[in-house]
């Protein structure tokens, strides 16, 4: 009786020690797979923190653009493009300007002023102009160059751009076709290309955003499907 007491008591030791076992290691796999979801967790915040940082980037890199080009694009008047012909390109006179020497100093210059005329497709002549900035600074002159002590590099500036203009007789101009605007433009500040170029960025770093988000969010999703297939299993 004493011997079959002592094997119970052997095999009851046994039993307890591999459930303990068995319990140590139900435990660590338990702690392994918290450590992997709180590790995942983490990963899926900062992925969506960077989602959403990058189509706030790309609202801020919009609202810049529509404000600016966007807006001085869409309020050109000069939209409609047509083939010009030089006629004359001359300097007709020297226009006084303006520069900066220092912190509370300026000093006066003078640029020449070249006048260029242009025949449109329809026959019209028309003044030309660099574009939009140079026509509402001076619609006289065609080119303004940024304002000089040396007066002899301007004029050396603006007569390339005359003789430039009279070996291509043909140039590509924008008029307004509603003619509420006298002049027409060699090139427009902003063309439809640039707004085009400037609007791709911003759209990528959106589109690139809202994919992170969405990956994550069907990551989620696809690991709670999962979860809940093991849960009917068991």
């Amino acid at each position: 009786m004493f011997l079959w007491a002592g094997s119970k008591a052997a095999q009851g030791s046994g039993s307890e020690r591999s459930r303990t076992i068995y319990q140590k290691i139900r435990e660590y796999d338990i702690l392994e797979k918290r450590r992997t979801v709180t590790a995942l967790k983490a990963g899926e915040d900062r992925a969506i923190l960077l989602g959403l940082s990058m189509i706030l980037c790309s609202a801020m890199m919009y609202f810049v653009l529509g404000i600016t080009m966007v807006r001085s694009y869409s309020d050109s008047v000069w939209t409609e493009e047509s083939n010009c012909t030089v006629l004359n390109s001359s300097v007709v006179a020297e226009i006084n300007c303006s520069y900066s020497c220092g912190s509370e100093c300026r000093k006066s210059s003078r640029y020449p002023c070249l006048q260029v005329y242009v025949s449109l497709d329809s026959g019209k002549v028309q003044r030309l102009s660099y574009n939009e900035e140079a026509h509402e600074a001076n619609p006289e002159c065609f080119y303004i160059p940024k304002c000089r002590k040396e007066q002899t590099l301007m004029h050396t500036i603006v007569m390339n751009i005359s003789e430039r203009l009279k070996m291509h007789q043909q140039v590509l101009c924008y008029y307004d076709p509603s003619e509420q605007q006298d002049g027409v433009l060699l090139t427009r500040l902003y063309g439809r290309g640039a707004i085009i170029s400037s609007l791709l960025w911003p759209t990528c770093t959106l589109v690139g955003g809202t994919l992170i988000i969405a990956m994550v969010k069907l990551t989620q999703y696809l690991s709670f499907l999962c979860e809940q297939i093991s849960r009917i299993k068991r």
